[in-house]
């Protein structure tokens, strides 16, 4: 019975072999067949891809042939103020000060006074000067720009207006207008993007707070990789510490070069050395003589200025925004020689004219650490001498040196302490603590609270 029982399955797995065989082929050719029919539906999709990719590329370049037309007809002809389209934006600032001493009595004893912005800000609530800026480019080869300053005076000033090459070639740039001078560092840089709410000492003592003249500026970029930048300069010399000369040459002459690059991975450094030469004529301040009567002086001859700058950047691998520090140094040496005219009002003890001549330095430097992202923190040190002065009139024995209380002997100095918080790129509130010596007497303690608010496109700052 076992034995027929095996047969009769042995059979039956015979019989049903070819049968699973042919399903298998017929599974496997419809396969292929799917197969077949993909590749084909895929080959034709690429070639109907590739064939419109060559349409599109050709129509492309037509049209940016036909822009390119349109564009060299544009520069040609008049451009309606709309077609301009300029980047405009506003800066906003705001102070609440406090200080021991009188800031309307603020002066740097031993300097001559260089009639500029260079007080502390007053006591109590303030606001600072507003920057309304206009940039566009002209046509493919000049570019305008015009800075206004708002006063809290209700006076409008132009702080900068001038147009520069975009397309001179071989590394030149040529500026044309009122700009901020290329000599130092600092001078470069609007007010609104320091790193202390106000200047230096040697910038406020020897340039009157920065150098803005009107002007034709020449620069040239050497085509290496590490950075090197030559520029010359002739002004009107109608700021401090020149004066504005009714004639047709230049006033003022400035030479500057700067050299930088990276180091590693993670520093970044700039270094310069800037030259600037003006021939004063009739430069006049305010003093007080012996006898306690308030006189107008006047000086006049050559004045020449040295600036030496540098600046080292750290950040990890260049990336600042969660931490980074920056050091920041200028030294500053000016000689001037020339006539000092006494009581050019005849207001005391009559018109007296005599020789003058100085040997006057400053410096600062200061660091800056942002420590956190938003958060920064610095400390900055100012130094000045006002060195050998010599007042022929006081050397023949016409007058005292207490005629002359403003240029006595004094090395004002001064510390800042400053954190502010930025939470955006377009705002900041900073907290500034300083201690100035700039004055014969008691140190001067501030406290002040600042804002910057930054509206509109606005460009990058310098390095």
């Amino acid at each position: 019975m076992y034995c027929r029982l095996l047969c009769a399955m042995a059979f039956a797995v015979a019989l049903s072999a070819p049968l699973a065989a042919g399903a298998q082929d017929a599974e496997l050719s419809k396969i292929r067949e799917e197969l077949r029919q993909l590749k084909d539906a895929y080959e034709r999709r690429i070639q109907a891809l590739e064939q419109r990719l060559q349409q599109t590329e050709a129509k492309a370049g037509k049209a940016e042939e036909a822009a390119n037309q349109a564009a060299v007809q544009s520069s040609s002809r008049p451009t309606g103020e709309n077609a301009l389209n300029p980047a405009i934006s506003l800066i906003l600032q705001g102070t609440l000060a406090r200080s021991s001493r009188d800031p309307a009595n603020y002066q740097i004893t031993g300097f001559v006074p260089s009639g500029g912005e260079v007080a502390p800000p007053g006591r109590g609530l303030n606001l600072s000067e507003s920057e309304l800026v206009f940039s566009a480019s002209v046509d493919p080869y000049f570019r305008g720009v015009l800075i206004a300053a708002l006063t809290p005076e209700n006076e409008v000033e132009v702080e900068e207006a001038f147009i520069q090459t975009l397309a001179l070639g071989r590394g030149f740039m040529f500026k044309g207008g009122r700009f901020l001078s290329g000599i130092g560092y600092q001078n470069e840089i609007h007010q609104h993007a320091w790193d202390f709410q106000d200047a230096p000492l040697a910038y406020k003592a020897l340039l009157g707070g920065r150098l803005n003249d009107d002007g034709v500026q020449l620069k040239w970029v050497a085509p290496t990789e590490l950075l090197v930048e030559l520029g010359t300069e002739l002004g009107r010399g109608r700021v401090f510490p020149g004066t504005d000369r009714n004639r047709g040459r230049a006033g003022a002459w400035s030479l500057f070069g700067h050299a930088g690059g990276d180091l590693g991975t993670s520093i970044a450094w700039r270094a310069g050395l800037s030259h600037l030469r003006t021939s004063p004529r009739d430069r006049t301040y305010d003093d007080v003589d012996s006898t306690g009567t308030g006189v107008s002086n006047s000086i006049g001859g050559r004045s020449q200025l040295w600036v030496l700058d540098g600046i080292l950047k750290w950040a990890p691998n260049h990336n600042a925004s969660a931490q980074n520090f920056k050091l920041q140094g200028e030294y500053f040496r000016r000689r001037e020689n020339g006539s000092l005219i006494y009581d050019t009002q005849a207001a005391s003890l009559g018109t007296q004219t005599g020789s003058y001549r100085s040997r006057q330095s400053g410096w600062y430097l200061q660091g800056v650490y942002q420590f956190m992202p938003q958060w920064r923190a610095g400390y900055r040190y100012d130094r000045l001498n006002s060195g050998a002065t010599s007042i022929g009139l006081v050397g023949t024995g016409a007058l005292t040196a207490a005629d002359f209380p403003i240029l006595g002997g004094h090395k004002p100095k001064r510390h800042t302490f400053m954190v502010d918080w930025s939470p955006t790129e377009f705002s900041r509130i900073r907290l500034q603590l300083a201690r100035d010596y700039s004055r014969m007497g008691a140190p001067d303690n501030q406290i002040l609270m600042q804002y910057i608010m930054s509206l509109g496109a606005h460009g990058a700052h310098k390095f």
